[in-house]
């Protein structure tokens, strides 16, 4: 029997008694009542002596269970916050199948029911919310196979992480099939008018037809950058890689869906400089897909993995001078994210995070992805590259389809890799995984070009460099994030019309350096830039700009004005993104 031994606080299941290993899903979408109506037939592994399954479900509503075709005795036990309620279906040792029919809540945390000209729906199952959508094991360590019958307004397209359609369905049924195993939170499911463009001989794009065009210029060198991931750490173990391009409510840059990418319109700038994002999501398929945190406190085998393997990808593709200037601004974003940690949340900066009793949501910060980057540049500092690098290869191969924790990886590396004292005590891991901080081995970041940038800063706020003597037009988009997101908040008087009349800053295409520039805009008080402001915070509902917007609205004394647009914007947002920003506003 194949279950996960490595406890997970976030899941009622017990693998240990009976575990999922397939899952054959029916499902009707509808947009009018914001419900799906299912029905999930679950294949279960059962040990010796166990008397029942366990299920994760979140305000889902159970109409009736059957194991192995004839009713069954169930119990759903009391809710508990943010992990929803056990479903206990009685079993025998003997027990094949578990069929569970329900209905979703118009309310289901992993949906957004997007409104406009054509409707779309869209799931963020991570970390815990595929619970809200299924009933399911949802744990990142309990890996199953699935099929699907999706049944969704003629018109319109259903995709899943799975192998997909690339045309509509007339009477809008669609079948689906996964034939890897995956975690839950994986799952996934869009709803929309979209069409499909192929990129290569296995990547594409889905996309509205209003900018499936742009969308696939944007993303042109996708079978480039499979290529040179294969070219890195070994073959690409999906089949296809395609990208689906989402409304701009979606709350996260993109999700690593197996074969589909969900993706922010975001990173639409027009010049393909914020393709990093999708080699952050293609580097995805090795390092947590293929290899999968088992608890969403081992968050960081994901995340710290996959940051340096995007980084790589971009240095193999655009070179060193790109990759470096991405690692410098991950560098200044981890040192701001650590300094306002070590205040009142220590172990939060602890690789090895302590989620028990709190929502994953918790753990998606900068300290995953990029002390996680930083650890492992430090082994490749101490063993040199080609040591890394085969070992991650190895490391990728050995483990495939597998769930790792922080304490296995640790012994993984010291007994293939750290073989000797002195290297252990070089890296000491220990201390970047349990220890608050930044170690003192934490690796420099030299990158020329951001250093000139930081001159330029400096010259600038001294009144000693004239906007219009800016080389903005010879920086790419990171020297104008670091730029702006560097400047002092005590500017001399005009300095951001200045800005804004040079270079017209405020009408850029680009949302990495607009959320800059309205961040500098809030600080300063620039009056002009608040209609723009306040369009991209209803139209925009990625986390990563909105919240700190909203944050800075508030630290400057401007919270009755923060409030007024987040009433206006939050029946957009996604639950990931309310259930950061509610607080803040005491909601």
């Amino acid at each position: 029997m194949n279950f996960k031994r490595v406890p997970d606080h976030h899941s009622f299941a017990r693998p240990d008694e009976a575990v999922v290993t397939h899952l054959s899903w029916d499902a009707t979408v509808d947009f009018d009542s914001r419900t799906v109506e299912a029905q999930a037939r679950w294949t279960v592994d059962v040990a010796s002596g166990a008397r029942a399954v366990r299920f994760d479900l979140r305000d889902l509503k159970v109409s009736a269970v059957r194991v192995d075709g004839a009713p069954a005795t169930f119990d759903i036990g009391p809710a508990a916050p943010f992990i929803g309620q056990p479903l206990e279906v009685a079993i025998t040792p003997g027990t094949h199948t578990v069929e569970i029919a329900y209905t979703t809540s118009p309310e289901a945390a992993a949906f957004l029911w997007v409104d406009g000209a054509s409707p779309f729906l869209f799931t963020q199952s991570q970390a815990i919310l595929a619970r809200t959508w299924i009933p399911c094991q949802d744990s990142p360590g309990i890996r199953f196979t699935y099929d699907a019958r999706v049944k969704v307004p003629q018109g319109l397209l259903a995709l899943m992480s799975a192998e997909n359609p690339t045309a509509r369905s007339e009477a809008g049924v669609y079948t689906f099939r996964m034939e890897s195993p995956i975690p839950a939170y994986l799952l996934a499911l869009a709803v929309g008018d979209v069409a499909f463009t192929p990129l290569g001989p296995r990547t594409g794009v889905y996309a509205e037809r209003a900018v499936l065009e742009r969308a696939a210029s944007e993303f042109a060198e996708l079978e480039r950058l499979v290529e040179a991931a294969e070219s890195l750490y070994g073959p690409y173990a999906w089949g296809r890689y395609d990208v689906l391009m989402l409304p701009a409510a979606f709350p996260f840059g993109g999700m690593e869906n197996p074969r589909l990418t969900f993706c922010t319109p975001t990173i639409l700038a027009g010049d393909r400089s914020l393709v990093s994002l999708v080699a952050h999501e293609l580097a995805h398929s090795w390092s947590g897909n293929l290899v999968t945190n088992a608890t969403w406190d081992d968050f960081w085998l994901n995340e710290g993995f996959t940051v340096y393997f995007e980084y790589r990808i971009m240095e193999a593709v655009y070179g060193a001078d790109f990759s470096e200037m991405l690692v410098a601004l991950s560098r200044q974003g981890l040192g701001e994210e650590v300094q306002s940690m070590l205040l009142d949340r220590q172990v939060d900066t602890h690789l090895k995070l302590h989620l028990k009793d709190r929502d994953p949501d918790d753990g998606m910060n900068a300290i995953a992805y990029d002390k996680g980057y930083f650890l492992l540049r430090r082994i490749e500092e101490v063993v040199g590259r080609p040591a890394f690098d085969a070992f991650l290869r190895t490391y990728f191969a050995a483990h495939a389809f597998r769930s790792m924790d922080t304490e296995q990886f640790i012994g993984y590396l010291n007994a293939e890799l750290l073989t000797s004292e002195d290297l252990r005590v070089a890296v000491d891991a220990a201390s970047w995984i349990y220890a608050p901080g930044l170690p003192a081995n934490c690796p420099d970041v030299v990158s020329e070009r951001i250093v000139a940038v930081d001159r330029a800063v400096v010259d600038f706020a001294a009144g000693q460099l004239l906007a219009t003597a800016l080389p903005w037009n010879d920086w790419g988009f990171q020297e104008r994030y670091r730029f702006l997101t560097n400047l002092p908040s005590a500017l001399p008087a005009g300095s951001m019309e200045a800005l804004d009349a040079a270079w017209n800053v405020s009408a850029t295409g680009n949302y990495e350096v607009l959320f800059a520039w309205l961040k500098g805009a809030v600080e300063q008080r620039y009056a002009p830039s608040y209609p723009r402001l306040e369009a991209f915070l209803v139209e925009v509902g990625r986390r990563k700009f909105i919240v700190p917007l909203y944050e800075a609205l508030v630290r400057t004394d401007q919270k009755d004005l923060a409030r007024a647009i987040y009433t206006r914007a939050r029946p957009g947002y996604h639950s990931v993104a309310t259930g950061t920003l509610d607080p803040l506003f005491d909601r």
